[in-house]
């Protein structure tokens, strides 16, 4: 095991020096640890390692641990997003498997550093998670465990439904507050003294601005149920905010799954290939990489879907056309530079737009099934536009419904009036209902929840106790 260990560490300064000095990749200092499975299933299920407990975390485990017993999947890695980053590896991964993720990790956290929808991650979230869940076990141990559990269900009910610019608004509007307040003279000794005139219009102002910002539609439902919820606790407004910002560290990963597994795919490949292995080593990462950028049956491969686009981008744009050299003025040769410009800008969503062809489609064999009269699944779409946007409106808003607070005062009763911006996808009528249920215990006033079923518009209510809709 020693010596295993003294290769990989050799292995790691080989692969890190032609990452950084080959092609070009600048990622955070990574942390390595090799680690049982039973940690790494851990670490997986829980998503940042020291974070607090949860029945559902527990579930994931148990699941994924059963998976990996019986051999029917395997974890090969974790990394977090952190600055240091830190990564697991497998203690029974082979020294070519710990190689290759090696690599792969590299690349991810290549990307967490230079994408664009990264730079406001908090990269303290790890300490910041360990800190929530000292907090938490407070609470628990103040208020009982059943107590905190049962609150922290109704929360992660609607945990997904956050504003994804949340930080990017917050930092407008206090821009635009910070623009709006009086100027006063700094020789004014009694600049931080207002007259009574001064402070009632200045209040008025600040109501208004209140009145005018609830009166918008609010897409983070979390969080405006955090700020306005009339029966909400101190304790439990701090278990909300604490939610919201965990869910705010995994927005981006959440946006750029397929670029960013196929961004790390490709750097591990382009790694793998300038070792100098053996040949039994190379047999074995052929079967490796393959069994990574491999379609699957019965749904997307992220991993070969973002692989096979960005090898496509570096092609088109080391071999342009001649129309393509006048009309853009590219120069044959510039894959490699188009790739690092990619994965700084884009996101899954404008990934596909704007470098999903009709050639990848074909050569992907992509198509769009729906499940025709509730008796079989039947390919509805093969043109290449429709599928490229039915992929893109799967992305919308993470695969989520989209729900958003329209009124906070409903009937001015303080009751809580949610819409369902309605695209072609019905509710599921008792997950719907159960959600309710939890979204009344987190406001404590009737909530009503305007949707669409079989094309008429209906409004489902819960009122604490009944279910009802017109």
């Amino acid at each position: 095991m020693d010596k295993e260990v003294k290769e990989l560490e050799k292995a790691l300064e080989q692969i890190w020096d032609i990452a950084t000095n080959k092609f070009g990749l600048d990622p955070f200092p990574t942390r390595f640890e090799i680690v049982p499975a039973s940690v790494m299933y851990e670490v997986g299920s829980y998503a940042l390692p020291g974070r607090y407990s949860h029945w559902t975390f527990g579930k994931a485990y148990h699941k994924m641990k059963t998976m990996y017993d019986f051999g029917l999947s395997k974890i090969y890695e974790v990394v977090i997003n952190s600055n240091p980053s830190y990564a697991f590896l497998l203690e029974n991964n082979s020294l070519l498997q710990n190689k290759l993720v090696i690599a792969h990790v590299l690349g991810h956290v290549d990307f967490f550093k230079h994408n664009a929808y990264f730079a406001q991650t908090n990269r303290r979230m790890v300490d910041d998670a360990a800190m929530h869940a000292r907090r938490i076990n407070e609470y628990e141990f103040k208020y009982g465990r059943k107590v905190v559990e049962e609150f922290l269900d109704a929360v992660l009910s609607i945990e997904e439904h956050i504003d994804p610019n949340f930080l990017i608004q917050k930092q407008r509007e206090a821009k635009q507050s910070d623009e709006e307040k009086p100027r006063r003279s700094s020789n004014d000794p009694y600049e931080d003294l207002a007259s009574v005139q001064e402070r009632e219009a200045s209040a008025k102002a600040d109501a208004a601005r209140t009145e005018a910002e609830q009166a918008q539609p609010e897409k983070d439902l979390v969080w405006f149920i955090l700020q306005h919820s009339p029966t909400l606790q101190p304790w439990q407004r701090d278990v909300m905010s604490m939610i919201h910002d965990e869910m705010l560290y995994f927005v981006p990963q959440m946006q750029t799954k397929i670029i960013n597994e196929g961004w790390a795919s490709l750097i591990h490949s382009r790694i793998m290939r300038e070792l100098d292995l053996p040949d039994h080593e190379h047999m074995e990462f052929a079967e490796l990489h393959s069994g990574v950028v491999s379609p699957h049956r019965n749904q997307l491969n992220p991993y070969y879907l973002g692989y096979t686009i960005l090898e496509d981008i570096e092609r088109r744009w080391n071999e342009p056309t001649e129309e393509e050299q006048e009309k853009f003025g590219r120069k044959p040769g510039e894959g490699w530079a188009k790739l690092l410009e990619v994965r700084e800008t884009e996101n899954d969503i404008s990934l596909l737009r704007n470098y999903l062809t009709e050639e990848l489609c074909e050569k992907l064999d992509l198509f769009v099934y729906e499940l025709v009269e509730e008796e079989e699944w039947t390919i509805t779409e093969k043109r290449w536009q429709k599928v490229r946007d039915q992929l893109v409106a799967n992305m919308t808003n993470f695969g989520f419904p989209y729900i958003e607070v329209a009124d906070g005062d409903y009937r001015g009763n303080r009751e809580l009036y949610l819409r369902h911006r309605y695209e072609g996808a019905e509710l599921d009528a008792r997950y719907a209902h159960k959600v309710l249920e939890y979204v009344h215990k987190l406001w404590g006033r009737p909530v009503h929840l305007e949707t669409v079923v079989e094309e008429e518009p209906r409004v489902m209510r819960f009122d604490g106790e009944d279910h009802s809709e017109s």
